[in-house]
């Protein structure tokens, strides 16, 4: 083996050692904060359960049909809520690794986006919680028909929580993609502008595939979809016209 390939053997080494490295600071980072909540748990699933809890009817209250739940569906929503806490720690050792690798003028785009990625996904969950979850819930529980008790399952809950809150942590990346596709060159911001109409019918069909099946749940996920794509088109365009100044 010439003294090049082992040069590069080495490099590809430590590569790999850096990447494990990184990756058990982010299972640690992971690890403390889930210790540091777990204590909390059951606060932090009322805390998240409140918007149903207040929608129900007086008198009634959610329930627990696997005799396990009152424990699992906390602990399960503290290690979410754990890797939550900890995604921008996460986030600072996945651009530490990659930052080395990266031109100067890529370094001084991806910081920001890194940042508004964070900021964007954590905004989607405040989204759902704050102003999606009260009117959801009253509205299921309003046209429930005569004679139905409404007591949710505490584990059916946790469910479409976790999953409402990742279909719009994700679904407001959408500015962060839009305008990736515009910096790289991949797309015109007069070509996405153009599509619009095909932008607005896919922004429901995929509210249609990620939300419960009910208009008025899909709207409110599909309406901010289109406005944050407005968004990354208009960033696109100012990126370009940036772009040309220089």
């Amino acid at each position: 083996m010439s003294s090049a390939e082992q040069a590069q053997e080495l490099t590809l080494i430590d590569h790999l050692v850096e990447l494990r490295d990184r990756l058990l600071k982010c299972l640690a980072a992971v690890v403390i904060c889930f210790v540091a909540l777990f204590a909390f748990s059951a606060d932090i699933y009322s805390y998240v359960a409140e918007p149903l809890v207040s929608a129900l009817p007086e008198n009634t209250s959610m329930i627990a049909i696997d005799p396990t739940s009152p424990f699992f569906a906390p602990f399960k929503l503290t290690f979410y809520v754990a890797f939550l806490l900890a995604a921008p720690y996460i986030l600072f050792q996945l651009w530490s690794f990659i930052a080395p690798g990266l031109y100067k003028n890529e370094k001084a785009i991806a910081i920001p986006l890194f940042i508004s990625s964070v900021v964007l996904f954590y905004g989607g969950i405040a989204f759902a919680r704050y102003l999606l979850f009260g009117v959801v819930f009253a509205f299921f529980v309003a046209v429930a028909p005569e004679g139905i008790q409404v007591a949710p399952d505490i584990n059916s809950f946790l469910s479409f929580a976790l999953t409402i809150f990742l279909a719009f942590g994700i679904t407001f990346e959408i500015p962060v993609a839009v305008f990736l596709l515009i910096w790289a060159g991949i797309m015109e911001p007069e070509d996405l502008a153009s599509k619009r109409p095909y932008i607005i019918v896919g922004c429901f069909v995929v509210a249609m595939l990620i939300t419960p099946p009910d208009p008025f749940t899909q709207s409110m996920l599909a309406i901010p979809m289109w406005g944050l794509f407005e968004v990354g088109v208009l960033a696109g365009r100012l990126a370009r016209r940036r772009e040309v100044k220089t």
